[in-house]
C-alpha cells in the first residue's frame, strides 16, 4: 500500500489529527542567540531562525514533535517553514537549505516510526514550505507596479531544492502551507511536480491557504473557491485553510470549501486571535469546541492547530473530534471550473 493509500484509509475510517505550532512553542523555550547559532559561524544573528535549530540544537524540535504526537496528533509537520534559499538568505544561512530540510524530515520521521511501532497506528510526516517572504504577484514598490524581486523559473528552483531534501529526508508528502500568493502555491506545485518525474515516484501533496481579510481572500486577492479552481489540477491529497483568524472567524469559508473540494479537507486555525502583547489567550476546550462544529457538520477530515496552539489544544482537538464520522467527499458535476480572482463557472 502506498502513502498516499494509507492516508486515505485512515482518512476514511475517523477524522485525522495534525500537530500545532512551532513557532509560538519555540518561543516558550526562550533559547539564546546562541543556542540558534551553535558552532555553524555564519555571519548574521541566528535568534529567530527556528527552521536552523535542526543543526544547532535538535532536542528542541524533537521534544515538540514527541509533545504533539503524545496528544494524539497522526501527522508531523516538519520545521522547515521558512527553510528555504529566500528565507535563509535574512541569516546568511542559504548554503545550509539542503542540510536544514534533510535533517527537519529525517528528525520526524524517526519520531513517526517510534510512535508507530509503540501501537501500530500510522503516523505520516508532511515536509512543510512556506510561502517565502516574496511575492510573484505584487509588486513591493507602489511606484512600480510590474516590478517583481524574484520570477517564476527562480521560486521553482527554490522550492524544488526544499522538497527534494525534504522527500529524501523521509516526508510523506509535501505541505504548501499559509498561501497567501496563489501564483507561487502554483511554482510549489510544479517544483513537486518535477520532483515527480526525476524520482518516478508518486509525491502527495498538500495545499493550505491563508485568508488575510475577514470577506475570505488570500493577499493575491483570490477567494476560496477561486483558489481551489486555480490548483485542484494538481490533485492535492489535502487542500484547506491555516493561520489567518481563530476558527470562529473561518467557519463559512471551511463550509464553503467542503462543498466545492473533491479531496480531503484539512484546516488548523490559530487559537483565536492574538491580544495587544502579541500572545494566544484562547483555551485548549474553546479550540477544540468550535472545530468540533465543523467535525459533527461533516465538513472535515483533518483538523490541527496553528499560531498560538500547544499540545494541550491538539489533545483537547484530538478528544472532541472521536468517533466523529469522517467527511465524505461531495460528487461534484463535471463542468468547467475557472478562476481569476473569483471563480467562473461554465456550465453545459
Amino acid at each position: 500500500m502506498t502513502v498516499r493509500e494509507q492516508f486515505l484509509a485512515a482518512a476514511a475510517q475517523r477524522i485525522l489529527i495534525t500537530d500545532g505550532a512551532f513557532g509560538t512553542e519555540i518561543q516558550g523555550w526562550k533559547l539564546s542567540e546562541a543556542d540558534y547559532a551553535g558552532n555553524l559561524g555564519l555571519a548574521k544573528e541566528q535568534k529567530g531562525n527556528n527552521d536552523i535549530l535542526a543543526l544547532t540544537k535538535p532536542e528542541v524540535p524533537e521534544a515538540i514533535h514527541r509533545a504533539y504526537f503524545e496528544a494524539g496528533a497522526d501527522i508531523a509537520e516538519t520545521n522547515t517553514f521558512s527553510a528555504n534559499r529566500i528565507s535563509q538568505a535574512d541569516y546568511a544561512a542559504e548554503h545550509l537549505v539542503r542540510e536544514i530540510n534533510l535533517e527537519s524530515a529525517r528528525l520526524a520521521r524517526r519520531i513517526a516510526d517510534e510512535f508507530t511501532a509503540k501501537d501500530g497506528r500510522p503516523r505520516f510526516v508532511a515536509g512543510a514550505i512556506g510561502p517565502t517572504n516574496k511575492t510573484l504577484s505584487l509588486s513591493p514598490d507602489v511606484n512600480d507596479p510590474g516590478y517583481r524581486e524574484i520570477d517564476w523559473d527562480h521560486l521553482v528552483e527554490v522550492y524544488h531544492e526544499q522538497a527534494a531534501a525534504l522527500v529524501e529526508g523521509g516526508a510523506d508528502f509535501i505541505l504548501i502551507e499559509t498561501v497567501f500568493d496563489t501564483l507561487n502555491c502554483k511554482a510549489g506545485i510544479m517544483a513537486v511536480k518535477q520532483l515527480e518525474q526525476e524520482l518516478g515516484r508518486d509525491i502527495p501533496i498538500m495545499l493550505s491557504m491563508t485568508l488575510t481579510d475577514l470577506s475570505g481572500r488570500n493577499l493575491s486577492g483570490h477567494t476560496v473557491e477561486a483558489f481551489w479552481n486555480a490548483v485542484r489540477h494538481a490533485k492535492p491529497l489535502t487542500i484547506g485553510l491555516n493561520c489567518s483568524f481563530g476558527a470562529s472567524q473561518l467557519r463559512p469559508h471551511v463550509r464553503t470549501l467542503s462543498q466545492i473540494a473533491d479531496a480531503l479537507i484539512m484546516v488548523y486555525p490559530n487559537a483565536g486571535l492574538p491580544n495587544e502583547l502579541g500572545q494566544y489567550d484562547e483555551m485548549p476546550e474553546t479550540t477544540a469546541g468550535l472545530v468540533h462544529e465543523w467535525a459533527e457538520a461533516g465538513q472535515v477530515n483533518v483538523l490541527g492547530g496553528c499560531c498560538g496552539s500547544t499540545p494541550a489544544h491538539i489533545a483537547a482537538i484530538a478528544k472532541a473530534c472521536e468517533g466523529l464520522p469522517a467527511r465524505q467527499l461531495p460528487q461534484l458535476e463535471p463542468v468547467t471550473r475557472l478562476a481569476g480572482l473569483e471563480p467562473f463557472v461554465i456550465a453545459a
